[in-house]
């Protein structure tokens, strides 16, 4: 057993000089009445209630060591205690594609992007996450990890003109299952975000998320672009001119390999849409993972407190009450 408070404890020397003070106290009372030998008086019995005349001062005494140790608070620890959290194992296949510059998303897409995913990262506890990225080609950014400081410094660091341009979706799936396929997590699951059409790689999207399938991989995709035409930064010798380009998702595509996989496919238009769509994400189901806790601390002060506060109401109804008549 351990004190938290255990500086209180030192209260306690108080005690035997308490108790001292009140027996001195006691001995020096100066009798009303003064007779010359007190064997007159030695053959009477005593009371039961004067037997019980120290009683209260006792545990008056009990009860404050009681309640001292209490507010010390004890406690007492376990170890080896088997603590179930919640937790799956999560690919975040980003695309950084320079059509992810377009700004009908606020800065741009690419930002709102990695802000959604960087705030969607804050919030797990447990949780191993890797992330990918592609572009016309695919690699890993960061491997599943539970370091999450790690992997929102290599997050923030991501760029657009990092890699080949191009949307290689077939290979960035390809790339994520290969993040994914040795764990041992009952619920695998892929958050793939682009904006637009398959138009790269050597892997066609639909087999890649047939292999996801087989090793039981969910891939939630999801296509980002406002409706329509978008601004578009273009530089030139003059510096950045903006220019109307055509949205160009190919949203039929993303159902079917949401689909083929048992996930879903959204569609953000504009950052408030995205947030909500990755907040969704966030209440998947999600699969027990046991975690081990070395030390757990068990409070025991509510006991002593208790026992010290009936001893102080057992003392004041004996001296109130049963003994008040007693000099």
């Amino acid at each position: 057993m351990e004190f938290a408070n255990s500086w209180a404890l030192f209260f306690l020397i108080l005690l035997p000089v308490m108790f001292y003070w009140y027996w001195k106290k006691h001995n020096e009372i100066t009798p009303s009445s003064i007779y010359s030998s007190l064997k007159l008086f030695s053959d009477i019995p005593k009371s039961f209630k004067e037997k019980l005349i120290h009683v209260p001062v006792i545990l008056r005494i009990i009860a404050l060591a009681l309640l001292i140790i209490a507010f010390a608070r004890p406690q007492t620890f376990s170890t080896g205690e088997n603590i179930y959290t919640e937790g799956i194992d999560i690919a975040m296949v980003l695309d950084i594609s320079g059509s992810m510059l377009a700004e009908d998303f606020k800065p741009n897409r690419l930002e709102a992007a990695k802000k959604v995913i960087d705030d969607f990262i804050k919030g797990r506890t447990s949780d191993k996450i890797g992330l990918v990225i592609f572009a016309g080609e695919s690699f890993t950014q960061c491997p599943l990890t539970i370091d999450y400081s790690v992997l929102r410094n290599l997050l923030s660091e991501i760029h657009s003109g990092m890699i080949e341009d191009g949307t290689a979706i077939g290979n960035a799936i390809a790339n994520g299952v290969n993040r994914l396929k040795d764990s041992q997590a009952k619920s695998k699951v892929m958050i793939l975000l682009t904006d637009g059409v398959n138009n790269a790689g050597e892997i066609d999207p639909i087999t890649a998320a047939q292999i996801a399938q087989k090793y039981g991989i969910r891939i939630y995709t999801v296509g980002v672009g406002t409706i329509g035409d978008a601004p578009y930064p273009f530089q030139t010798p003059f510096g950045i001119r903006y220019q109307m380009v055509p949205v160009e998702i190919d949203e039929n595509l993303l159902r079917q390999i949401s689909n083929i996989t048992g996930g879903k496919y959204f569609r953000a238009t504009n950052n408030r849409k995205l947030i909500e769509i990755y907040e969704e994400i966030d209440k998947l189901e999600k699969t027990r993972v046991e975690v081990t806790s070395y030390r757990h601390a068990k409070e025991l002060y509510f006991g002593w407190a208790l026992a010290g506060l009936l001893l102080l109401f057992a003392e004041f109804g004996l001296s109130k009450f049963y003994l008040k008549k007693l000099p």
